[in-house]
């Protein structure tokens, strides 16, 4: 368990009593997933949400770290015989790992410094001397001076006041600057694109993250240099006034000491902060970035599902032709042929009859086509068939289905066909479940990040996991028909176990009951508890198996309709019966009224999916390219992409048009989520189009 100051730290942190965050940790440690505590043990934690439960698990395991950080600081200093009990006291109560660094500092192992040199000749003594102004008359050698200079100027640069209060001036008043490498040629191509950042200054409080992470990238392609400005007259008055306090000074140590501050600032402390500063900045710019990706993927993820319908998608080309494939709706591949109604064929005629044919052999009751290359005339090409009636035509973002193509994911589902195959599959699947096909992909491939590819990967991975593993949860799996990549995120599961329990399905046949789980090889009864709630089987045995009731509150919903003389058949979805039941006779120690007010709310709607129902949008008939666009036009779209400086939209061409936040309303909006939202249906206006550079400039009309 941690250390009660942790506890305290995370309270304060998170604006929650101690009592709360100690029962979520003891949780943790107990194995239990965030969307599990969360949904089934609201009690314990006095119904914290997901997120602050999973900013206490972050928190959680960030102390581990700096405990296991303090052990191998301890051991260290030990060894160097400086071990004091006020600095292991120090070290014991600190909460932060960039105090307890700056504690360790002067300890560090460091390579041979010229302070270290000037200790070698006996120099320390002297160094104390005026540093405390222990002395009034300087009257040793210039060269003894400037060792003793070297000493003082590391202990400077290591005094943790002194970086603090660096730090704390850089990131208030300091200023990020770039400007173009030397030897860049500014007029190059790859120059181009950061040409705004050639000569570019912004306070560092208030550099937005894309601005951030734009400079940071131009600097790691060589394009850019990056630095930080402070003014250092300020800081070096502070540090003087820092070290001689309420001494009087002679002016011959007044002289030594501002030499020494001044080469300390430029030499030790300012590069050493400076380049931590950079790096807080990179990592808060990440933080931001990944932020947005994350609500983006968990918006996308959510997107209304068609549902089970037999499917005819396409993944338009125009020299390689339209790869055609046939589905069931269970999305399961029937038939795949290729047809070239596009340049440079024309072949029109033969896709014609082979697109009515399929429709016809297959009972196609949707057309699916991507939304890239050769999108929007196969799109047309099809409307112009004469379908049969009833047949809806959708146009599909395309964004990933290359990726999950060539994956390992793809050819495991469809060792015998070729990548162009499996991206048509994935059209088809992603607008009958998106989550159910999304989940397949790697969430940097899908198109809806800000500066995804710039970012800390490893953290990157780490937060988006949490998203989809949350969002899988919150939606709920079918069991008997889940791929084994969408069982894995299910609370506790994992891939290992999500093999399991398909090759049993396959074996054995469809799950009956959630109970049989539990003969799913190595699926014991902890990962049953934190699984069991989040799955669903349809024509159950038990209809409360396709609810997210838990089944350790089984027995108690049977109590409830035992008591009103009904089956649990005629209580689901009975809400006339269910008001009748007072939720606080069944109110016990292990059961409160968080877990008996959700029990009620699953049995009025259960298994509900908390997606919203599909919506088609059909695009305009005005344009088909971005030659098409006039200044003025009013086009409707869907929200595609939304980053911290506004939105990008479908409009039904190639290119995304950016409605920029200055554009989304006549009041100034500071967060763009306040507007719109991923797939949101609006109506925008073309306010400029830079055909060469391929950007369209949009306002929000509605």
């Amino acid at each position: 368990m941690l250390d009660k100051k942790y506890i305290n730290f995370i309270s304060q942190k998170l604006s929650i009593p101690d009592w709360k965050v100690e029962n979520t940790i003891i949780l943790i440690e107990e194995g239990a997933t965030v969307p599990f505590i969360s949904r089934y043990r609201k009690e314990r934690t006095g119904g914290l949400d997901e997120t602050q439960i999973g900013e206490t698990r972050f928190h959680y395991y960030k102390f581990i770290e700096i405990d296991k950080r303090k052990k191998s600081i301890i051991s260290s200093i030990t060894e160097q015989g400086k071990l004091t009990d006020s600095l292991k006291n120090r070290i014991d109560e600190c909460t932060d790992s960039q105090t307890l660094e700056d504690l360790y500092l002067p300890y560090k192992q460091k390579r041979r410094t010229r302070a270290s040199i000037a200790k070698e000749k006996g120099l320390e003594p002297l160094a104390q001397k005026i540093y405390t102004a222990n002395i009034k008359d300087v009257t040793a050698t210039d060269e003894e001076v400037a060792g003793a200079s070297d000493i003082m100027a590391e202990w400077i640069s290591e005094d943790m006041q002194v970086r603090n209060m660096l730090r704390n001036q850089i990131m208030q008043y300091g200023k990020m600057i770039s400007k173009l490498a030397r030897g860049v040629d500014e007029e190059s191509e790859e120059a181009d694109r950061y040409s705004i950042y050639f000569d570019y200054h912004e306070q560092v409080c208030r550099a937005a993250s894309h601005r951030i992470l734009a400079m940071f990238r131009g600097s790691d392609e060589g394009i850019l240099s990056i630095k930080i400005d402070l003014d250092s007259d300020k800081v070096e008055s502070y540090i003087f006034n820092h070290i001689k306090g309420d001494k009087n000074l002679s002016d011959d140590i007044n002289h030594i000491l501002q030499n020494t501050i001044t080469d300390a600032y430029k030499r030790l402390l300012f590069p050493s902060i400076e380049n931590e500063c950079l790096k807080k900045l990179k990592l808060k710019a990440d933080n931001d970035s990944i932020r947005v990706f994350g609500e983006n993927l968990r918006q996308l993820l959510l997107a209304p599902p068609l549902g089970q319908k037999r499917m005819l998608a396409l993944d338009p080309g125009f020299r390689s032709g339209c790869k055609v494939v046939c589905l069931d709706s269970q999305g399961n591949l029937l038939h795949n042929d290729t047809i070239y109604p596009h340049p440079p064929k024309n072949e029109r005629t033969m896709a014609m009859k082979k697109i009515s044919n399929m429709v016809e052999s297959y009972n196609i009751e949707v057309i699916a086509i991507g939304n890239g290359t050769a999108g929007r005339e196969t799109d047309a090409f099809i409307k112009k068939l004469a379908l049969p009636e009833g047949i809806q035509v959708y146009s599909v973002s395309e964004d990933g289905a290359s990726v999950y193509s060539a994956s390992k994911i793809a050819r495991d589902e469809f060792p015998d066909y070729d990548v162009t195959v499996r991206g048509a599959v994935s059209i088809g699947r992603r607008i009958m479940d998106p989550l159910a096909e999304l989940v397949k992909i790697d969430p940097k491939a899908i198109g809806v990040g800000q500066y995804q590819h710039d970012v800390d990967q490893t953290l990157l991975k780490e937060r988006l996991d949490i998203v989809v593993e949350s969002t899988v949860n919150k939606v709920g799996v079918n069991l008997n028909t889940a791929s084994i990549h969408l069982l894995s995120y299910v609370s506790g599961i994992g891939p290992t176990i999500a093999k399991n329990i398909v090759d049993f399905r396959a074996e054995n046949g469809a799950f009956t009951s959630k109970a049989e789980l539990l003969k799913v090889k190595k699926l014991g009864p902890k990962i049953f508890e934190q699984a069991a709630g989040f799955l669903r089987i349809v024509q159950a045995k038990n209809p409360l198996d396709n609810s997210a009731i838990h089944p350790e509150r089984y027995d108690l919903v049977t109590k409830m309709a035992k008591d009103l003389g009904i089956s649990v058949t005629d209580l689901i979805k009975n809400k006339e019966v269910s008001d009748k039941i007072d939720i606080n006779k069944y109110v016990t120690k292990e059961v409160g009224l968080y877990t008996l007010q959700d029990i009620m709310e699953e049995l009025a709607k259960p298994g509900r999916d908390p997606r919203s129902s599909f919506k088609v949008l059909e695009f305009s008939d005005e344009i088909h390219c971005i030659d098409d666009l006039k200044e003025g036009m009013e086009l409707p779209g869907i929200i595609t992409n939304i980053t911290n400086f506004g939105a990008f939209v479908d409009i039904g061409i190639h290119e995304n048009g950016l409605i920029h936040i200055s554009h989304m309303g006549k009041k100034f909006v500071r967060d763009p989520y306040e507007i719109v939202s991923i797939h949101q249906h609006v109506k925008v206006k073309v306010l400029s189009c830079d055909i060469k550079r391929n950007r369209i400039a949009l306002e929000l009309i509605s």
